[in-house]
């Protein structure tokens, strides 16, 4: 449910939302990586047993995907319009398994008005998503255009 809308101005380094849980479903997991990324991991539950992760593990594209569907759903920015530009230092870096529960932690870690138009800016977060142990399964760096509040286009 969106809150308040927030702009550029309103916005400060060290911020940070929170999100989830999100429970991953062996149903969702083989459902997801069937259409996208059908790796016998992913889909084959016999054959992932016996490879290198000893079970189903969810396709690292599904963990991003379930966590931009949480950022939408949340809406912590409210309705103002958002647009992704980038995403550097992607890193998949524990295996998610059914019955996984995610957490996700997002901090604002640079705020930029652009210098071209000042009616926008880049802010820089840090996206960290741990499972129900506190383990690291991603963590990205988002680059997101937000405007500044209207009529406070200082530059």
């Amino acid at each position: 449910m969106a809150g308040r809308s927030l702009f550029l101005e309103d916005l400060e380094i060290g911020q940070v939302w929170t999100g989830g849980p999100i429970e991953m479903t062996e149903a969702d997991i083989v459902r997801f990586a069937r259409e996208y990324d059908p790796q016998p991991m992913h889909v084959d539950a016999e054959a992932a047993a016996k490879g290198r992760f000893g079970g189903l593990i969810a396709s690292g594209w599904h963990v991003a995907s379930v966590v931009m569907r949480e950022f939408v759903d949340a809406a912590p920015f409210g309705d103002t319009p958002l647009l992704g530009l980038k995403v550097d230092d992607l890193q998949w870096r524990s295996a998610v398994r059914p019955g996984d529960r995610l957490s996700i932690r997002r901090e604002i870690i640079d705020i930029r008005r652009s210098d071209s138009k000042p009616d926008r800016g880049v802010l820089t977060m840090r996206m960290t998503v741990t499972n129900q142990r506190g383990e690291v399964a991603m963590s990205f760096v988002n680059l997101i255009q937000i405007p500044a509040r209207p009529g406070d286009c200082a530059g």
